[in-house]
């Protein structure tokens, strides 16, 4: 069964956000804290607490909160990243913190912290990750030691150094994941806690107006009850359990602030004229600067929406999915950034037009929540285990289905994608039979090219979708079903293109005969697939600019 906000009231909620950021968060004040790398902590607890409580969009119903679901967090993510991401991840951190609470806290322990965090607005640190381990939680060096007395056990002392935490100097309540007797195991420690101390701030590339400090645990002593679910050794199932979740909301953090650097961008050219017109009529700056991000923001939405709506559905954790769509929309959101920056010339590199600002923020969704790398391996991994499980029938199985649409909306590119999904299924069994995955390059490669063919059934889906029955009533919809249509088309051609040069590149590498890999892989279908291409990029950059014929 879905959940979540009705439509009214997360536009409702979205809206009191941005009016509290109009009021707030001018340009000039982002500025000033980018450039002081100040952490406007008030500002955060207003946002987090009476003066507009966004922390109670993904609070339950029943601890005192508005009941949420992905659907909604994702649109107040993508919001909060439009603005300014350091101030995004200052929120992001209690909705993180949070987490291992709400999958892993005993009914008791739900309702007393998930109430608290309701009620008084609690900043939140989520502290896993530690100087040696990175993104391996499993190697943690943290831990907790049982305290007994007369042989019962009374408490946990924990020992151990956190980096990298995002509200790591100002929490009032710390999530800590640490390798008790039994396992790695989540605790809850509170601000002020003896032997609970924090490092000096990081200097960092970007989000500099967010807090970012090691935690420091000497000798900390917590109850037994602050062991989140009262069992040692679940926090790391815990954790896995809400990946797809939360890498959703950096995924948004990605769309978010890659749209507003390309929107940018797009004012600027509008304005500016050179050799006799504004930029905004030139295909050298369209077609280069704006069309090709626009589509790839695009396809990453289309996946968010898709996958938050099965989330809501029940359907699962869908961790490899949440690895897709944020691998997809940071990558793309990055790009977005970048490009914005050459849009604007001198200006652009300049701190007073934000794009600069844009792209040191967003860079940080390629690295944290899981860096690219990981995620290319998760999904190459488990994409690997499908075509194996289903003896190469996983993305055939695929391509039919998207070939379904092809019948019923001509007009949204399925056919290019069943072709790409084809394509990709071989190149899959070619890597199976030439043992071509014991090549770490290799699996990684597999990993971005099987987001690029899943992002693109995505969107043809979801173009499909608003033509026929209409989308989510709380889905964005700034593109019509015709201009979404042509995003889909473009993009597909895209993917089709890549598989057939960097497909064939990557098996004919590994020393496998390449001609007849070309002839199985359909590459004259591929490429004759590029014809109409300049058309539909020029229907998108009128989409862009909203220009009508």
């Amino acid at each position: 069964m879905s959940q979540g906000l009705e439509a009214e009231l997360l536009d409702m909620t979205l809206q009191a956000f941005r009016e509290f950021a109009e009021g707030e968060l001018d340009t000039e004040t982002l500025l000033r804290l980018d450039a002081e790398e100040e952490f406007p902590v008030e500002l955060i607890r207003q946002l987090t607490g009476e003066g507009l409580g966004v922390q109670l969009l993904f609070i339950p119903e029943e601890y005192g909160g508005m009941g949420g679901g992905a659907f909604d967090v994702y649109r107040l993510c993508e919001a909060m990243a439009r603005v300014d991401l350091g101030i995004a991840t200052g929120v992001l951190a209690t909705f993180l913190g949070s987490d291992p609470i709400r999958v892993g806290g005993t009914p008791e322990q739900r309702t007393h912290w998930m109430g608290r965090l309701a009620e008084e607005g609690l900043l939140m640190a989520y502290a896993a990750t530690e100087p040696d381990a990175g993104s391996d939680l499993g190697n943690l060096k943290t831990t907790a030691t049982p305290v007994h007395e007369h042989g019962d056990l009374v408490g946990y002392r924990l020992n151990g150094t956190k980096q990298w935490i995002s509200n790591g100097g100002f929490a009032d309540l710390y999530t800590v994941l640490a390798r008790a007797p039994g396992g790695a195991s989540w605790f809850v420690v509170e601000r002020g806690t003896p032997g609970l101390s924090a490092g000096q701030p990081e200097q960092k590339h970007g989000i500099r107006d967010s807090n970012t400090a090691a935690v420091i645990l000497e000798d900390v002593e917590v109850s037994p009850t602050q062991l989140l679910g009262g069992v040692e050794g679940k926090g790391l199932v815990q954790a896995q359990e809400v990946f797809g979740y939360t890498r959703l909301m950096v995924a948004a953090f990605g769309l978010g602030a890659g749209w507003e650097a390309l929107d940018r961008a797009a004012r600027y050219s509008m304005d500016r004229h050179q050799a006799g017109g504004p930029l905004s009529e030139k295909q050298g700056y369209t077609h280069k600067l704006i069309v090709p991000h626009a589509v790839r923001l695009e396809a990453a939405r289309a996946l968010i929406e898709e996958t938050a709506e099965r989330i809501d559905d029940g359907e699962g954790t869908l961790n490899t999915e949440g690895a897709i769509a944020k691998y997809m929309a940071s990558e793309a959101g990055n790009d977005a950034a970048e490009s914005a920056i050459q849009a604007l010339g001198g200006y652009g590199y300049t701190h007073e037009y934000m794009v600069e600002k844009i792209k040191r923020d967003v860079r940080i969704t390629t690295i944290y929540e899981g860096t690219s790398e990981i995620m290319e391996m998760t999904i190459a991994r488990d994409r690997w285990q499908q075509h194996l499980k289903t003896r190469g029938e996983f993305f055939r199985e695929r391509a039919r289905g998207v070939r379904e649409l092809t019948d019923r909306h001509p007009d949204v590119g399925a056919d290019v994608v069943g072709l790409g999904l084809d394509a990709l299924a071989e190149i899959f069994e070619r890597c199976r039979l030439e043992r071509l995955t014991r090549n770490q390059h290799v699996l990684l490669r597999l990993g971005s090219l099987a987001a690029d063919v899943e992002a693109a059934a995505s969107l043809a889906r979801r173009a499909a979708h608003g033509a026929s029955q209409g989308w989510n009533a709380k889905s964005d919809k700034r593109f019509t079903p015709d201009e979404l249509a042509a995003f889909s088309r473009v993009f597909a051609r895209h993917v089709a293109l890549r598989l057939g040069t960097e497909g064939v590149g990557l098996v004919a590498a590994a020393g496998v005969d390449a001609a007849s890999l070309m002839t199985t892989l359909r590459l004259e279908a591929l490429l004759s697939a590029q014809g109409g291409l300049l058309d539909d990029m020029d229907r998108v950059a009128d989409a862009i600019y909203g220009r009508t014929e």
